[in-house]
């Protein structure tokens, strides 16, 4: 099985690692092709204006949301979040529009304020360790969004059928076990 990670700006080493320790393959994707080649894909953090203008210069949007048609699995963390997100607070246009929920960029402040946390992840036993950095929250989800964690009462983590969002970092902690959720559900859908 070969997960991709779309490899425009971010932490994409990082997804890289835990894919693989996660037990799948992990390719770093920069070209539009190369979609055809793997089962799912995750878009890394980063920031999500950059990364947007980056998927139309090099066609990305289309390809994605036709990834994403097909029903192939795709799982933003942070900026990668709000890449999926169908809206976005403050802004006209949003990115690729898939995933039915609004969201609110650097909800949690700015890069002083990040911080680490335990969260309660829906389908995962145990505490998951969360980095925040400069993290966007979900602010609305549509009646299809399953919300899967939340912090202080505010949604950190959501999934819709083969989508997959959470506005931490999940590649910056050694717990690979949010890469192995979006690893069986690639799994499910294949």
């Amino acid at each position: 099985m070969k997960i991709g990670v779309l490899a425009l700006q971010g932490a994409v080493a990082e997804h890289i690692k835990m894919i693989e320790k996660a037990g799948a393959q992990g390719v770093v994707v920069k070209k539009v092709e190369q979609l055809q080649e793997i089962d799912g894909i995750i878009i890394p953090g980063g920031e999500s204006t950059t990364i947007g203008k980056l998927m139309r210069t090099y066609h990305f949007v289309d390809a994605l949301r036709e990834f994403s048609r097909q029903g192939k699995p795709i799982f933003g963390t942070c900026a990668g979040l709000i890449v999926l997100a169908k809206s976005i607070v403050g802004q006209e246009e949003a990115h690729l529009e898939l995933m039915d929920i609004e969201v609110e960029r650097n909800a949690f402040g700015r890069q002083r304020e990040s911080f680490e946390t335990d969260l309660d992840i829906k389908g995962i036993d145990n505490n998951v360790r969360a980095v925040f950095i400069r993290a966007p929250l979900i602010v609305k989800v549509g009646d299809n969004v399953d919300v899967l964690s939340t912090y202080r009462d505010q949604i950190v983590a959501a999934r819709q059928g083969h989508l997959l969002a959470a506005s931490f970092h999940p590649e910056l902690t050694d717990d690979e076990r949010m890469h192995a959720y979006f690893i069986d559900m690639v799994r499910e859908t294949r």
